[in-house]
């Protein structure tokens, strides 16, 4: 688990350094399979048949402003002020890493800035719970008080989750919920925590690709995930360069 969360957190420091106005979604596609395999490893997502009509079709999710998840490179250009959510998996070893982060492409607004700062320290507050003998719902209302208390939403119909051997495994990490509840977090449990943040309602669509997923009203969204493992006195995260999180 930790070789694969490195390809993943290495992975995610060479996107970062290549999102600029003027690449297109398929270039930082390129990148990320470029150093997925110089890793040694393989694409967690390329092919992944679960949750579409197709197989998902590239090597990263992409997701730009309004979409939420599961966005498919392609030709897009990115442009100045837009946001940028860029979902990453590895597979080494018989095991997965997956991360996610938002990042804004040139100058963004501050509605922006805030927004992804908001999400980050959401992921931040949830890891903070995640220790032996605490529940998968203490991570939740932590995600979702801290979120609500800035009046953005938190999107309910996609996840958190376990994560080794396959990539998604139980239990389910909801991004809301109420303290004390859920499945017991032992040590050594691998889990992804990735909060989901939108600037106005939760509701969600699909699109007809059968995989990007947008807010519903059209506002902005922003999102973080990292892979971690729970310790007796809190998580190990797998998936950051730093070892603190995103």
């Amino acid at each position: 688990m930790r070789q694969a969360g490195r390809v993943v957190a290495n992975t995610k420091a060479r996107l970062l350094e290549s999102v600029a106005p003027g690449v297109t979604t398929r270039e930082l596609d390129r990148i990320a399979e470029e150093e997925i395999t110089r890793q040694g490893a393989l694409p967690s997502f390329k092919g992944y048949a679960a949750g579409g009509p197709i197989p998902f079709p590239a090597t990263i999710c992409v997701s730009l402003n309004h979409e939420i998840v599961h966005g498919i490179p392609g030709d897009r250009v990115l442009q100045k002020g837009e946001i940028l959510s860029v979902d990453i998996g590895a597979f080494l070893g018989g095991f997965h890493g997956d991360a996610a982060f938002t990042v804004g492409v040139g100058d963004i607004s501050e509605e922006c800035r805030r927004l992804i700062d908001a999400t980050r320290e959401a992921l931040s507050r949830g890891i903070a719970e995640a220790k032996a003998g605490r529940r998968i719902g203490d991570i939740s209302a932590a995600v979702q008080g801290y979120a609500e208390s800035l009046g953005y939403s938190v999107v309910r119909q996609y996840v958190g989750h376990g994560i080794g051997r396959a990539l998604h495994e139980a239990p389910q990490v909801p991004n809301y919920g109420i303290a004390g509840r859920g499945p017991l977090l032992r040590e050594g449990m691998t889990i992804a925590i990735e909060p989901m943040l939108n600037v106005g309602g939760w509701e969600t669509t699909q699109l007809d690709d059968g995989w990007t997923v947008v807010t519903a009203d059209g506002s902005l969204s922003a999102h973080f995930e990292d892979t971690i493992a729970i310790g007796k006195n809190g998580a190990e995260v797998l998936t950051a360069l730093d070892g603190s999180g995103e």
